[in-house]
C-alpha cells in the first residue's frame, strides 16, 4: 500500500477547521472529509457553511458550527460542540480571519477593527489550540495543529492590524510547537501567497509578480495542508512554516499608501 494512500486514520482522527465556510479553510475542511476524517466546519456565516458542506465529497462526515470567534464565549461554545459531536479533536486548523479592507492603513484603521482582527486570529487561535491540546494531553493522544499565517507576518502589507496579527500567530506556532512537542502534538504554519479566495480580492495584474505566472486558488493549499497535518506523512515536523505562494515571496510588490493628512 502506498504511503500516500491513507494519510489519516478515519477511525481515530477528527478535525476542527475555523473559517471553513470559504476560501482556504473551506478547501482544507472539504479535503479532510474527502479523506474520511470527521470534521467540524466552523464559520461565522451559516449559508457559507451549508454550501461548503453540501459541496463536499463526504458531507455526512461534516459537522456545522456557526459563531463569531471574536467572542471568547463563542470559542468555548465551539469547543463544547466539537467535543459533543466528535469527542477529542486530533487535528485543529485555524483559518478564520475577519475581512480586510485596503482603506484600513495605519492612519485609518479604527480600534474595533484592530481588536477584532487580533481577537479572531490570535486570541481565538491560542485559546482553541490550548484547550484542544489540554484534552489530548490528558487522554495521551497525539495531535496536529495548523495555523494559516501570511507572507505579511514578515513583510508590511499597509494593513497593520492584519500584518501584526499574522506575525504574532507565526511566533505562537513556534511557542506552541515547543511546549506541546513532548506530548506528541505538532504545530505548524501554512503561509499562503496571493490566493484569490476568502477575504482577499486579488487584482489579476498581480500575477506578473508571481514566478509561476498566476494567482493562487484555495485548492492549491489543501494538498500541502493535509500533508503537514498527517502524522503519517509529517510526523517529525513541528514549528515549521510552509510557504505556498507560487514564488511571490521572492519579491515585495507593495508600496506605501498615499495618505492625506
Amino acid at each position: 500500500m502506498s504511503l500516500f494512500s491513507t494519510p489519516f486514520d478515519p477511525a481515530r482522527d477528527t478535525a476542527l477547521v475555523t473559517g471553513a465556510g470559504n476560501g482556504i479553510g473551506r478547501a482544507i475542511a472539504q479535503a479532510l472529509v474527502g479523506e474520511g476524517v470527521r470534521t467540524v466546519f466552523a464559520d461565522i456565516n451559516a449559508e457559507r457553511v451549508r454550501v461548503a458542506i453540501s459541496a463536499s465529497k463526504r458531507p455526512e462526515l461534516a459537522v456545522p458550527w456557526i459563531g463569531d470567534l471574536a467572542r471568547l464565549e463563542a470559542c468555548d461554545e465551539l469547543l463544547a460542540a466539537a467535543q459533543a459531536a466528535l469527542g477529542d479533536i486530533t487535528h485543529f486548523i485555524h483559518s478564520a480571519s475577519p475581512p480586510r479592507r485596503e482603506a484600513d492603513h495605519a492612519l485609518a484603521v479604527d480600534r474595533q477593527t484592530w481588536q477584532q482582527m487580533h481577537a479572531v486570529n490570535l486570541d481565538a487561535g491560542f485559546h482553541l489550540a490550548r484547550e484542544i491540546a489540554t484534552r489530548l494531553i490528558a487522554a495521551k493522544r497525539p495531535g496536529s495543529f495548523l495555523f494559516l499565517t501570511s507572507l505579511h507576518a514578515g513583510t508590511p502589507r499597509n494593513l497593520p492590524h492584519y500584518s501584526t496579527a499574522k506575525a504574532a500567530m507565526a511566533m505562537l506556532v513556534k511557542e506552541l510547537a515547543k511546549t506541546f512537542g513532548r506530548h506528541d502534538i505538532r504545530v505548524n504554519a501554512l503561509v499562503p501567497g496571493a490566493i484569490a479566495a476568502g477575504g482577499f480580492v486579488a487584482d489579476a495584474s498581480l500575477a506578473r509578480h508571481i514566478p509561476l505566472g498566476r494567482l493562487g486558488e484555495a485548492d492549491d493549499l489543501a494538498p500541502m495542508a493535509l500533508t503537514v497535518l498527517s502524522n503519517k506523512l509529517s510526523g517529525y515536523v513541528t514549528g515549521a512554516a510552509f510557504v505556498v505562494d507560487g514564488g511571490l515571496s521572492l519579491t515585495n510588490w507593495f508600496e506605501a499608501p498615499v495618505v492625506d493628512v
